[in-house]
């Protein structure tokens, strides 16, 4: 599944604990945070926190944050 049709699912799926919809959610956040800041200037885990409520409506913790934007780096 794409990480955005998981993205979906995490927003709409109430059998989801809280933890993996989180990481779900953090990984969306930092992929989009990562495409939006400016070439030669890395995403920031506040970036990804700041996104995640924005588009999201959802409150990240910054460890779960810099967890996505981490995996996140590793595979761009």
């Amino acid at each position: 599944m794409t990480l955005w049709r998981q993205v979906l699912a995490a927003l709409n799926d109430d059998s989801l604990d809280d933890a993996t919809r989180e990481e779900i959610i953090a990984r969306g956040a930092a992929q989009l945070a990562t495409r939006r800041t400016p070439q030669g200037v890395q995403a920031t885990p506040d970036d990804v926190m700041r996104i995640a409520f924005e588009e999201f409506s959802t409150l990240l913790a910054g460890d779960t944050a810099r967890k996505a934007l981490r995996q996140t780096h590793r595979q761009g």
